[in-house]
């Protein structure tokens, strides 16, 4: 019981809503998820640990960068809960479908190469 409660209390933020839904999608880094949300890294960071502390996220590092995901284990829980429970669906939430067209457009213009820290320094405009 005590961990469902805390499973649904980290989800009533909707931020860190968004950043699940985003991550039942794939697994992310900051610098792409600052990108769809169009959030600050400092806030973002702290959603995270948040989500992490509950078992919601975990992260996995790629040299220095970390990238988040949903762990496995409670993956289809979490897709059901979305989806069946809180109706969080592409085409059902408006926030939900901006988000997911910000993930197509951030893979497109491939942010995390052009923008992380750990790949290089962003690109100047000449």
């Amino acid at each position: 019981m005590k961990a469902a409660l805390k499973a649904l209390r980290t989800l009533s933020d909707p931020t860190r809503l968004r950043v699940v839904a985003l991550l039942l999608r794939q697994e992310l880094c900051v610098c792409e998820l600052m990108f769809i949300l169009d959030r600050e890294q400092s806030r973002l960071s702290h959603q995270l640990r948040i989500l992490k502390e509950a078992g919601l996220v975990e992260d996995r590092r790629e040299g220095r960068w970390i990238n988040y995901r949903i762990p496995d284990a409670s993956r289809r829980s979490l897709e059901r809960l979305m989806t069946e429970f809180l109706g969080l669906r592409p085409k059902g939430s408006r926030e939900i479908d901006s988000d997911l067209a910000r993930l197509r457009l951030c893979l497109k213009r491939d942010i995390r190469r052009r923008h992380c820290p750990v790949f290089g320094r962003p690109r100047r405009k000449a």
